[in-house]
């Protein structure tokens, strides 16, 4: 058996020896092997006090024996000795350096004997690791030796007992590097002693049993078997990174509404403190080839990972999911963790696998976009709701700034949008996009719905407040597309679409409130019997102005464009009252008439184009009828035709009859006129420039019989 092998520990200064005599006889006969000068280096001391312990075993040997029936095998011990658990104590405890051994044993000059397990296993137990290895190691040579010389071939139950009790301490000493390595992150210092001896036991339990690479056959004994406590140590980092982390405190959501982002901003700050003393502490109680902060941070790494898997399944709400894609996206890998300054250059984490699944990491950006898009139609929906209760109900006036109706309907519903995208934005570009998406489809359900909501108001309020509001929505809904284009970047063509057709439903609203405003007034204008009405020659203009004032707030080119509306709309149903049937008049009357009728359309049109319509190609239409109707001499009632076919080329047939008609012309008269040179412009109706009035005009029954 090599010297190296031939460890022993001192036996206690109080059990007395009564082979004193026997000791000092079988130490001269080792006394010039002692004085070898192979033996003079640093380590013959100890190897001395190892020769003096086996010969003291030798010269007891017998003695031990006769002892055995009396004290037990050393199973028996082992079994009747309960290891204690490790514990917070055990963890504190400083453990001597093989230096503290070795001077510790020298100081003692009574010989040794061989421990016992139970007395191995409290060596073990106050982590005085390397000495309890060297009686372990011996126990096993001794056995290996006895086994291969057949000592218990008649005695195999004898064997068994004693490889079960070398197995149970080796499996001691595993147990206590993990309780040591797990104890690393628990306590507040690091017992750097610990750790080298702790490293300085791995090292010999290698060069003792080599790795072959070749598993123990079933059903052999495990002596001289690799103890892997190389792989036990990382798998100890393992454990304890995850008990470290589990151990993060977390607060139930009944306790505290944050408790997610509590735990995380925990989990961060313990997790980085932990990786700090890893870095500056017990990376240099290792030897480099353990790569010690590879491995911690590896450790950590999956760790995390399986408790936000963990945390992911749990039934999250939107601000709690958000938290936690945050903190994965963002806050992880940032300075504030593992990109931490203070941690650099040992920590690198490219190599490190994803921290949630890509499975995971997709299941939970669903989920957020399934929240996001009850909170957008919640939202959009709440808008809606504060115009019926705050504005409609109560009839409050939209306010005016800049000239224009103020709606806050587009500012709401853009701040929505802009939120959510921020907030999607901190995660993923992706997400971000996906958000917009969601809020331009839910965006095209809402604004059918409170064109719906507000044309079902009026039809039950028929309320003054439509044309105010019907400006300040308008105006709402271009500032909607133009922010959407501009700030968001989004192709609006769509939406284009379904704003143009709830722009053309209010306005064909608005026109209507128009109609039903102005047909009294028109009506009593040219009565039937060329009775000219009482009202004053302003009283259209003052009706119209009164109800398209609304239009000058209106944002341009549409309140323009809705203003050109209004003003062909009037000028045409003017005609549609001059052009009824009616009786005949005298010159007299006829000139009454046209005086009436040219200052109401100068008033009216004046009116018009003073609020900013730009439709005066309208302006001669009233007043070319008007002549017509007032003019005596026939070659001049021609010439006003003329003009009249000639400012509205899509003026029919049939329009110039009824308003010859109204001239009082007879049939004759009638035809000889629309024969004299208006064939051809006359069946021409359709108007180059786009302005179409009496396309626009039905003419009466009786009037397109002639």
């Amino acid at each position: 058996m090599s010297t190296n092998t031939k460890v022993y520990l001192r036996r206690s200064t109080s059990e007395p020896d009564p082979a004193t005599n026997d000791v000092e006889k079988e130490k001269m006969e080792v006394a010039s092997e002692l004085g070898s000068p192979t033996l003079n280096d640093e380590n013959t001391g100890f190897i001395e006090r190892g020769i003096k312990t086996m010969l003291s075993i030798r010269r007891s040997k017998r003695r031990s024996e006769k002892e055995q029936e009396g004290t037990g095998t050393w199973r028996r011990r082992l079994l009747s000795f309960q290891f204690p658990k490790s514990s917070d104590e055990n963890s504190t405890e400083i453990l001597d350096g093989l230096e503290e051994i070795v001077d510790k044993t020298e100081t003692d000059p009574t010989e040794g004997k061989p421990l016992s397990v139970m007395e191995i296993n409290e060596l073990i137990q106050k982590k005085q690791l390397l000495e309890a290895f060297a009686s372990i190691k011996y126990m096993e040579d001794e056995m290996i030796a006895e086994r291969d010389a057949d000592k218990y071939k008649d005695n195999p139950q004898e064997f068994l007992r004693k490889t079960k009790d070398v197995d149970l301490l080796y499996s001691s000493i595993t147990s206590m590097i993990r309780s040591i390595v797990v104890g690393t992150l628990e306590n507040h210092t690091v017992e750097e002693s610990t750790l080298t001896s702790l490293v300085t036991l791995i090292a010999r339990e290698e060069a003792a049993h080599p790795n072959t690479g070749c598993a123990p056959d079933p059903g052999s004994d495990l002596l001289g078997a690799p103890r892997k406590w190389r792989e036990e140590w990382r798998e100890a980092v393992k454990e304890g990174t995850r008990k470290r982390v589990l151990g993060i405190p977390m607060a139930s959501k009944e306790e505290d509404k944050a408790w997610l982002d509590l735990h995380l901003n925990f989990l961060q700050k313990y997790l980085l403190t932990d990786l700090l003393k890893i870095k500056s502490t017990v990376k240099k109680c290792y030897p480099e080839e353990y790569q010690v902060c590879e491995v911690y941070v590896e450790a950590f790494h999956n760790a995390i990972a399986s408790h936000l898997q963990d945390l992911s399944q749990r039934p999250l709400e939107f601000s709690e999911l958000h938290s936690l894609l945050d903190w994965v996206a963002n806050i992880y890998h940032s300075e504030l963790f593992l990109g931490h300054s203070d941690l650099k250059p040992e920590v690198q984490t490219g190599n490190l696998s994803l921290l949630l699944t890509t499975a995971d990491w997709d299941r939970l950006n669903d989920d957020y976009i399934t929240f996001v898009k009850g909170k957008i139609k919640s939202y959009f929906g709440r808008v809606l709701t504060l115009e019926v209760t705050e504005k409609w109900e109560k009839e409050v006036p939209p306010e005016v700034k800049d000239n224009l109706y103020q709606s806050s309907v587009s500012f709401d519903i853009q701040s929505i949008i802009g939120e959510h995208m921020k907030l999607s934005e901190i995660i993923s570009k992706k997400l971000k996009r996906k958000t917009l998406e969601l809020c331009l489809a839910e965006l095209h359900e809402f604004i059918p719905r409170f064109r719906k909501e507000f044309l079902e108001w009026n039809t039950v309020h028929d309320s003054p407040m439509f044309a105010p509001y019907f400006a300040a929505y308008i105006n709402s809904f271009h500032d909607l597309l133009s922010g959407l284009e501009t700030v968001f970047k989004v192709n609006t063509e769509e939406l284009q679409k379904i704003l143009a057709a709830l722009t053309e439903d209010f306005t064909n609203v608005f026109l209507d409130k128009l109609r039903t405003k102005t047909q009294p007034l028109l009506k009593k204008i040219l009565t039937k019997d060329w009775i000219l009405a009482r009202e004053k020659p302003d009283s259209l203009a003052v009706a119209v102005s009164q109800f398209s004032e609304h239009l000058q707030h209106t944002r341009q080119p549409l309140g323009k464009e809705l203003l050109c509306h209004v003003h062909k709309y009037v000028v045409r149903e003017y005609i549609v009252q001059i052009i009824r049937p009616k009786k005949k008049m005298n010159g007299e009357k006829r000139q009454q008439v046209r005086e009436r009728i040219n200052q109401e359309a100068k008033i009216l049109n004046n009116a018009l184009i003073d609020h900013g319509s730009d439709s005066r190609w309208l302006l001669p239409a009233i007043s070319h009828i008007a002549n017509i109707i007032g003019e005596k001499r026939k070659d001049r009632i021609k010439e006003y035709v003329k003009e009249l076919t000639q400012d509205y080329p899509d003026i029919r047939k049939a329009h110039i009859v009824a308003i010859l008609a109204v001239r009082g012309l007879g049939f004759t008269s009638r035809r000889m006129i629309l024969q004299q040179g208006f064939h051809h412009t006359l069946e021409s109706p359709d108007s180059e420039d786009g302005n179409m009035l009496f396309a626009e005009i039905n003419v009466p029954a009786t009037i397109s019989c002639f």
